[in-house]
C-alpha cells in the first residue's frame, strides 16, 4: 500500500548561487557527509546537490510533515543501492515519522526517482508499506 507520495522541482541555478554565496555553511546544514563527498567529487556539482535537495523536499512531503515536526534536512540521506538506483536512508525525526506511518506487520520501502534537465532538477518519492511474511 502507498503511504505517501512527494515530488519537488528545484532550480539548479539557485543551488549554484547558494553554493557560491554560502558554500560549506549551506552544504553542512542540508547534506550528510556522504552526500557532500559524492557531490563534491563531480564536475556537475550543483546538479548533484540540486537533485538531492529536491529528493529531501519530496521525501518530507511524502512523510506528510514537510520540514517540521522534528524532520530535519540531514535526517534524509540520498544513497545508492549496489545497482546504482537511488534511495533514501532516514534517521532521527524522519525515521520516527516513517515508523508512525507504517502499519503493524509491514515494512517500509522508499522509491526514489531523480532527474535533471538544466536548469531544473526533479525528484519523486513514494513510500510503500509491504507485508512482512509471517508477521501477524
Amino acid at each position: 500500500m502507498i503511504l505517501g507520495i512527494g515530488s519537488d522541482l528545484c532550480d539548479i541555478r539557485r543551488i549554484a548561487r547558494t553554493l557560491e554565496r554560502h558554500g560549506e555553511r549551506f552544504t553542512h546544514r542540508v547534506f550528510t557527509d556522504g552526500e557532500r563527498t559524492r557531490c563534491d567529487g563531480r564536475a556537475a556539482r550543483a546538479e548533484g546537490y540540486a537533485r538531492r535537495f529536491a529528493a529531501k523536499e519530496a521525501c518530507a512531503k511524502a512523510l506528510g510533515t514537510g520540514l517540521s515536526a522534528g524532520v530535519f534536512w540531514r535526517d534524509m540521506e540520498v544513497v545508492n543501492l549496489p545497482t546504482g538506483q537511488p534511495t533514501l536512508r532516514l534517521a532521527g525525526g524522519a525515521a520516527a515519522r516513517l515508523a508512525e506511518l507504517v502499519p503493524p506487520g509491514h515494512a517500509a520501502r522508499l522509491h526514489v526517482s531523480l532527474t535533471d534537465d538544466p536548469p531544473l532538477a526533479q525528484a519523486f518519492v513514494i513510500i510503500e508499506a509491504l507485508p512482512v511474511p509471517g508477521a501477524g
